[in-house]
């Protein structure tokens, strides 16, 4: 199977939507970082803590979920399933990164984003698992004697 741009153009899109998100919550980071001159770690100041942790929340789900989505477009499933998918993951993350951003405590946008994302997340890895049990019960688990 030679695999081209237009094989994966679903989750190359959202990885690029997602890349740009990831960039500004950096970017958010290092303003923080000037505004308190503060090198390494937080130094106490709450506003650099929320955009380390809005940018460090990021890094944790969005790559093992477009990890799961290019594995799901690789292996066939329908585009309008991976678009549903990289939707929710990238307004998931928009939104939990603007309700960290503006309260450290609990909002809106934190409580909506994780929903989005914990539900992607847990659709993904399903097909992932279901598929990739199906494909193997088919052809003997992927052992072969011999």
């Amino acid at each position: 199977m030679v695999l081209t741009p237009m094989s994966v153009a679903v989750v190359t899109f959202y990885a690029g939507l997602n890349g740009l998100i990831a960039f500004v919550l950096a970017l958010l980071v290092v303003r923080q970082r000037g505004k308190t001159k503060t090198g390494l770690g937080t130094g106490g100041h709450p506003a650099l803590e929320q955009a380390i942790r809005a940018h460090g929340n990021f890094v944790e789900y969005v790559p093992l979920i477009l990890i799961l989505l290019l594995l799901l477009e690789l292996g066939g499933l329908a585009p309008l399933w991976l678009h549903v998918m990289g939707i929710a993951l990238t307004l998931g993350r928009i939104l939990h990164a603007w309700g960290l951003s503006t309260s450290p405590g609990e909002s809106f946008g934190r409580a909506a984003g994780t929903t989005l994302t914990w539900l992607t997340l847990l659709v993904a890895l399903t097909l992932c698992i279901v598929r990739g049990a199906m494909v193997l019960a088919a052809t003997g688990w992927g052992v072969s004697i011999g």
